[in-house]
């Protein structure tokens, strides 16, 4: 199954397009989290005949097509979803508006939640609560975090903080917003992929 079996009909501005990129960094926040997706972004528009996504990348957040969005995913695995409860017109505008605002930032490449710089699951978390008031996903340390995998080898994160992992920073993760329970599910297309593959 591919993503041109979606029903691009049944989506809508505010849904959370899950993937999972197969560069180095991605694959180790996969194996951290447990979790076969590792990088996130929301719908926004539709432009044209094009759905529009709007995510927090490296070096910085930007808007692509959802076909160039989905094309980044390992072995195509997607999962797209969207909030239980229904959005009115002007919920979608501010979804809109807080995305617009984070355009152009630069992206946090040691995910650090308190910071003025964009991750893509902060982007997720801060839009969402700005324009509904709701919290997507969950917000944790990097003991939490890295403690709930003890088998997951520590040596990539030790070497990526250049000697010394910020075990009190608070982050959040793309694994933990898929698993979130205000979420339901409009398409799914993935399977669990090994640790190491």
């Amino acid at each position: 199954m591919t993503h041109s079996t979606i029903d691009e009909s049944n989506l809508q501005i505010g849904d959370i397009v899950f993937i999972r990129i197969a560069n180095f960094l991605y694959r180790r926040v996969a194996e951290a989290t447990q979790s076969w997706t590792s990088h996130v972004g929301m719908i926004v528009e539709r432009r044209d005949s094009e759905w529009v996504v709007a995510e927090s990348a490296v070096p910085r957040s930007r808007y692509c097509s959802l076909s160039r969005f989905l094309k980044r995913s390992e072995a195509g695995q997607c999962s797209i979803k969207r909030l239980k409860t229904p959005l009115d017109a002007g919920a979608f505008e501010r979804l809109q508006a807080g995305a617009a605002r984070r355009m152009g930032k630069w992206y946090h490449l040691g995910f650090k939640l308190d910071s003025s710089r964009q991750f893509c699951s902060k982007f997720i978390y801060e839009v969402y609560q700005e324009a509904v008031g709701v919290k997507i996903g969950t917000l944790e340390s990097f003991r939490e975090l890295l403690g709930k995998n003890p088998h997951n080898p520590l040596l990539f994160w030790k070497v990526w903080f250049c000697g010394w992992i910020p075990w009190e920073r608070q982050t959040i993760t793309p694994a933990s917003q898929y698993e979130s329970e205000l979420l339901e599910t409009v398409y799914e297309n993935h399977s669990i992929v090994e640790a190491h593959s």
